[in-house]
């Protein structure tokens, strides 16, 4: 069956400098060989856009190996065992893992690497499983409660919060009982995370001062602050925390392409004022206890009290300019690339 097959691949063809042009990308096919055994093939349907791409694209020590030129550019992704010679799984299984952005993976079933695992179709619709379920979702449970350790009446700031990880972030704040301050950009989502989310409030800092959206709506300081941006927001945010509070950097989408040096917190003196903490997360560090979250999280879900929002756009060919939009703020929710209908 499967050499009847053809895969069509995309591979990062230079590191790009700045913002990823055309001409770093390279579109690819070839047949799909035959199983060996042990191993899975895997069809693609859903991938998973992440701003963290940006950084597995540039070469140089970080938490991840990065994507080697001519490699399939890494993504994470969701799909059907289509054949298998492994009893780890069967045609037909749901699987999550790091596909890679292709039409099709094949390799072994226990590929530490890919990380597969099963996935109930029944029990959300799959692209939630990339989302609240998935690695967003995950980054966001543990980096809030593991490294923000929120407690209850806390006032917690989140910024891109109408994207997959911070929509997260405010409400599991919400479900422990924390006043929950949104950062977004534009009306639409900032009434997206107040109205549909439960959101106490979003700052726009498209249209306003994001110093004194905080003035505004968080009279008294802020105790934990999740930092998805980082530059100019970061620093207005420091301004404003409280003695012992948390400030978890999860990302810093607004410094990812850059051509000059990474700006840094000049207003981090405020961590000394205020004996503050100031933390990376990645969220690797608690892969065992991602059941923990999901379970959770589904829960939420099926009680009414815990909303996603995905944004998927269709075609493979699409990657590179799909991926784009994450750092152009024109994503509303979780960035996904549909590969293939589900039904195929």
């Amino acid at each position: 069956m499967t050499t009847t097959l053809t895969n069509q691949q995309v591979r990062l063809a230079a590191r790009p400098v700045g913002v990823p042009k055309d001409s770093d990308w390279q579109h690819t096919s070839e047949p799909v060989r035959e199983l060996a055994d042990g191993e899975i093939l895997v069809k693609v349907i859903y991938l998973s856009l992440d701003p963290a791409m940006r950084g597995w694209m540039n070469e140089g020590k970080s938490y991840i190996r990065p994507v080697g030129i001519g490699e399939v550019m890494r993504a994470g992704g969701i799909g059907r065992v289509v054949a298998s010679k492994s009893p780890k799984f069967a045609v037909g299984d749901t699987v999550s893992g790091v596909t890679g952005v292709q039409q099709y993976w094949i390799g072994a079933a226990d590929d530490k690497a890919a990380a597969f695992y099963k996935v109930d179709p029944s029990a959300a619709p799959l692209p939630k499983y990339l989302n609240a379920l998935g690695m967003p979702g995950m980054t966001a449970y543990f980096g809030l409660l593991e490294v923000g350790q929120p407690k209850a009446g806390e006032t917690v700031v989140v910024s891109g919060a109408a994207g997959a990880v911070g929509q997260t972030v405010g409400q599991v704040a919400r479900q422990r009982g924390c006043r929950v301050v949104g950062i977004a950009g534009g009306k639409e989502k900032c009434d997206f995370v107040v109205n549909e989310l439960g959101f106490d409030a979003c700052i726009d800092y498209k249209t306003g001062s994001v110093k004194d959206g905080l003035k505004q709506h968080c009279p008294n300081g802020v105790d934990v602050y999740f930092d998805n941006v980082g530059g100019d927001i970061l620093d207005a945010v420091l301004t404003r925390i409280n003695m012992k509070a948390r400030i978890i950097i999860c990302g810093a989408i607004s410094q990812y392409n850059n051509t000059t040096p990474v700006k840094g917190p000049a207003n981090y003196l405020s961590l000394l004022v205020n004996r503050a903490r100031m933390e990376g997360i990645v969220v690797f560090d608690w892969a065992d206890r991602y059941p923990e979250a999901a379970a959770q999280m589904a829960q939420w879900m099926k009680d009414g009290s815990f909303k996603s929002r995905e944004d998927i756009v269709e075609g493979l060919e699409n990657f590179p300019k799909t991926l784009l939009m994450l750092f152009e703020g024109r994503n509303f929710g979780k960035l996904i690339l549909k590969v293939a209908d589900e039904q195929d």
